[in-house]
């Protein structure tokens, strides 16, 4: 195999993927923790597993193959799963491509692995040709070339013959504590809950819906915030199904009559995921969502959100205030929690004292002070807020202000030295100003305390594989402002599903309070009034923000107008 003496960092540089200030701190931090480079920018937030890749290629003058451009599929008729058998090729992350003569092409997650090599060239007694590949799309390529692919499409399909599980009409509310315990834990309900979990995280998706109707069951999983539905089990399978979820989660199995919250853990290739369960009873049995928590896949980093970079910079102004209140608006998943996380990752110092009120805790964070509400014995925002002013905080982060108490301390709290992070549920950012007035805190107390506010939704990616260029029409220029002569819009492909997005990414509106505006505020202006004066003083509204992300190619016009406001 040859290799290139160009260092991988310079080629990072020459491409253009990093700067030379990123360079010297991944090197510095690679010294102290003996990782690779690679692996260093990665981690930073810097760069991606698929630029990392594509560089190495380069450095080591081998192929990348892509999952998306079909180059990660085996060939037919060589018996390439004899050469490489399944537990070798998961264990070590490779995978036989093709055979000529006595040349293996395989495709390696880490080429420069010489034992691997090796011992591929004595177990399949070829000269070993090796090809580049990121994780994710060995792992996609493994399960199909090894048939796991087909394993929950199996199970779906064997659960229509599961006839010791079929019961009459009505039987259901009737079965008895030791049946659903008995049925929940016989094999292919276990086998079937395992693979829906696991196929769901494969597909990234961040909720799954199990919802039961008249003749049978839906399963739909949310997906960079869209729902799919996948293929049902059998309608007979709902009641051992919703009880082998209630035991992993440590919920009461014998109640179907009321609401229940429960969560339990999984591990999925060496990575630790939460999933939060919530039942409710619906006409036809219960239904059940699960919320999948992957902490790996939240970006913790603010450069990695989507801020534009002025934006940024006031944000980061903001939350290096000593003291003050900063508000975080948007509707229920549009990734307000996420960009707390990220401000709070950023803040967080041996020096200051940080603490947050959550329902639920989303994530557990090192050197930060996370504390669970639980409404059911009193402990609620309110109470958890009074006794975080006994606790010498410096820096408090409220889940959500939901009523006047809560809004009444967080205000006292920003007042006397202390610096509050919180979210409302309001459109955008100057409709939050008006929601405080609403809840009944007093305008002169919001425009002494309050410091910024963020409005945030999330838009889906453009696939990198398969976006496609077109000509921007004369109505977009006439409409928006656009000024770049090429837009991209979604094709489809086999990495992306054939949605043509895949990942979100963040667009913000950020509003800094200076005097004009506190002055509005003070006199209890008008939403129109402060909305007009923020666009005077440079405010960038969603839709603005959305369609720079349009003229970056990061997504297209159809998605930034489906989920913003057109003033």
């Amino acid at each position: 195999m040859k290799k290139s003496r160009e260092k991988l960092g310079q080629i990072l540089l020459s491409e253009g993927l990093i700067t030379e200030e990123q360079l010297d701190k991944a090197i510095e931090i690679q010294k102290k923790e003996g990782s690779r480079l690679g692996e260093t920018f990665i981690n930073l937030g810097i760069l991606t597993e698929k630029d990392i890749v594509v560089a190495m290629a380069k450095q080591l003058s081998i192929p990348y193959a892509s999952y998306a451009k079909g180059l990660l599929r085996p060939a037919e008729n060589q018996d390439l799963n004899k050469l490489i058998p399944e537990d070798y090729a998961r264990k070590n992350m490779t995978l036989p491509i093709s055979r000529h003569m006595n040349s293996l092409t395989v495709a390696f997650m880490d080429p420069l692995d010489l034992i691997a090599l090796d011992n591929l060239k004595r177990m399949s007694g070829c000269e070993i040709n090796p090809v580049i590949a990121t994780k994710s799309d060995l792992q996609r390529a493994i399960n199909e070339f090894y048939g796991k692919e087909d394993l929950l499409k199996d199970a779906v399909s064997d659960s229509y013959d599961l006839e010791e599980f079929k019961v009459e009409k009505n039987v259901e509310d009737d079965l008895s504590l030791d049946d659903l315990i008995a049925r929940a834990e016989e094999a292919p309900v276990v086998k079937l809950v395992d693979l829906i979990l696991m196929q769901a995280i494969k597909d990234r998706a961040s909720d799954i819906h199990i919802e039961p109707y008249k003749n049978k069951i839906n399963i739909r999983y949310r997906i960079d915030g869209v729902l799919y539905e996948i293929p049902p089990p059998a309608k007979h399978l709902l009641p051992a199904i919703i009880s082998r979820v209630k035991i992993l989660s440590n919920l009461d199995i014998a109640e179907r009559r009321l609401p229940q919250d429960g969560v339990f853990f999984v591990k999925v290739d060496n990575k630790g995921i939460d999933i939060r369960v919530s039942t409710i009873p619906a006409i036809f049995g219960e239904k059940v969502v699960m919320r999948i928590l992957d902490k790996s896949a939240t970006p913790l980093n603010l450069g990695e959100l989507g801020f534009d970079p002025e934006d940024l910079e006031k944000f980061r102004k903001a939350i290096a205030s000593p003291n003050g209140l900063i508000l975080l608006t948007g509707p229920t998943g549009s990734g307000k929690t996420t960009t707390l996380y990220a401000s709070l990752n950023e803040m967080k110092s041996p020096r200051k004292n940080i603490t947050t009120v959550e329902d639920p805790v989303e994530y557990k964070m090192e050197g930060i002070n996370q504390v669970q509400i639980k409404p059911n014995i009193g402990f609620t925002f309110a109470s958890a807020l009074r006794a975080f002013l006994r606790q010498d905080p410096d820096i408090i982060m409220v889940g959500e202000v939901r009523d006047l108490e809560t809004a009444q301390i967080c205000i006292r709290a920003s007042l006397t030295g202390h610096l509050v992070l919180s979210t409302l549920h309001t459109n955008d950012a100057p409709s939050a100003i008006s929601r405080l007035i609403d809840i009944g805190l007093e305008p002169y107390l919001i425009s002494s305390s309050l410091i910024m506010v963020g409005a945030q939704r999330l838009v889906r990616k453009l696939c990198p594989e398969c976006k496609e260029a077109y000509e921007i029409t004369p109505n977009l220029v006439k409409d928006f402002g656009m000024k770049q002569e090429l837009l991209y819009k979604p094709k489809g492909c086999d990495y992306c599903g054939h949605t043509g997005y895949r990942g979100r990414i963040a667009i913000y509106e950020v509003l800094s309070m200076n005097d004009p505006l506190r002055e509005l505020v003070a006199k209890g202006a008008s939403i129109g009034a402060i909305r007009d004066k923020a666009k005077e003083v440079g405010a960038r509204s969603l839709l603005q923000s959305g369609i720079k992300k349009v003229e970056e190619g990061l997504t297209s016009i159809e998605e930034v107008l489906s989920i913003t406001l057109v003033a």
